[in-house]
């Protein structure tokens, strides 16, 4: 019996990760519980487990008092004394109180009381490794869906994708295999719950991360992201290194880095911007693909106006005001823009020492 006990912790231990003296200490509270329900005892107990030997003894613990009051928690000082007659008032006693029949009993109590112990180790395992991801990225693989959540395996555990946190742009199959950004790791009676998506910015971060060397070991740094999932984003991206081009690192020979995020998000058109301190430069700059004449000002309400070509009109609000929007969301500033003619009418452009831009060599067309 030993060497099969001793084997079996052997054998969790390596395939659940969970210590030996976890498991022992499980075992050992099984048998407390088996004790007091079958035998109707609700004394003091401990269980001492012998792994050597493969024996399971029970002990009743008693306190040493001048006049006991309930035998079962309690023993006279006289008995003590009988005992071992170095005892005093106030000292533990422990009585072995084994039944002839603990062995078989314990062992069917104990067996789902154990099975539990593990499955809270296990759980807390996981959690311990989850909670680390949270702001990461993952590989999962779709398990099934409902009218909720997509359900994605990710090893040890399945997480839950959101109806929101979907892209409108995409379907998803079972046993398709998806990247994932983790958003919450949460502790539950249940177990471990993790809350996945894939239309948070984070996650195209990450994939500039993975996708950019540059990127990984922080020559090029992600300054900020603005996202509509499915549809279209705008990143910001900065170095301190003269000799390093920000933006042509995210793009990569022939376009192939981004290309590469491109294509796992399912054609969701991409932006790589410079960012500057200057705002004036990195509105400008937001507004890619467009063409920008003049950006002017308002510190005291954080807002620009940006004046374009009249013919660029169109293309710096975006469809549905999407690039303007997008602009705003990375750069932090109000932006309006103007057409040249109205700016002119208006009265605000050109002006003297006027700052004109010519963001052409600085923008990045979309990928398709």
């Amino acid at each position: 019996m030993s060497s099969e006990l001793l084997d079996a912790l052997i054998i969790l231990e390596k395939e659940k990760g969970i210590s030996r003296e976890v498991l022992i200490e499980a075992i050992e509270a099984a048998l407390v519980s088996a004790y007091k329900r079958n035998f109707n005892q609700a004394q003091n107990v401990r269980v001492d487990l012998n792994l050597e030997t493969g024996s399971m003894r029970v002990f009743a613990r008693k306190e040493i008092v001048d006049e006991v009051f309930d035998s079962r928690l309690e023993i006279s000082l006289d008995d003590a004394k009988g005992i071992h007659p170095a005892y005093e008032t106030g000292d533990i006693v422990e009585l072995e109180v084994t039944p002839k029949d603990f062995g078989r009993i314990a062992a069917q109590t104990a067996k789902q009381v154990v099975t539990q112990r593990v499955r809270e180790a296990e759980r807390g395992i996981i959690y311990s490794e989850f909670i680390d991801r949270e702001d990461d990225i993952m590989t999962g693989i779709v398990q099934r869906y409902d009218s909720r959540y997509i359900y994605v395996s990710l090893g040890k555990i399945e997480a839950l994708l959101p109806q929101s946190e979907q892209m409108p742009n995409e379907t998803y199959k079972p046993h398709d295999r998806i990247k994932v950004y983790i958003t919450k790791v949460e502790k539950t009676t249940k177990g471990p719950q993790i809350y996945v998506s894939r239309s948070h910015p984070g996650l195209l971060k990450r994939l500039f991360e993975i996708e950019v060397p540059e990127i990984y070991d922080g020559t090029v740094e992600i300054r900020s992201v603005a996202r509509e999932a499915g549809d279209r984003s705008k990143i910001s991206v900065s170095t301190d290194n003269p000799e390093v081009d920000p933006v042509g690192s995210c793009v990569g020979p022939k376009g192939t880095r981004v290309q590469a995020i491109v294509n796992e998000l399912k054609g969701e058109k991409i932006d790589i911007v410079e960012w500057s301190t200057d705002p004036t430069i990195f509105v400008a700059n937001a507004l890619s693909p467009s063409k920008v004449l003049e950006v002017i000002i308002d510190d005291d309400e954080k807002s620009t106006t940006v004046v374009v070509p009249d013919y660029q009109l169109s293309l710096a609000i975006g469809k549905r005001g999407q690039n303007a929007r997008l602009a705003a969301k990375l750069t932090g500033w109000k932006i309006d823009i103007k057409s040249e003619t109205d700016a002119r009418e208006a009265g605000i452009y050109p002006r003297e020492e006027s700052l004109l831009f010519d963001n052409d060599e600085d923008s990045i067309e979309d990928f398709e």
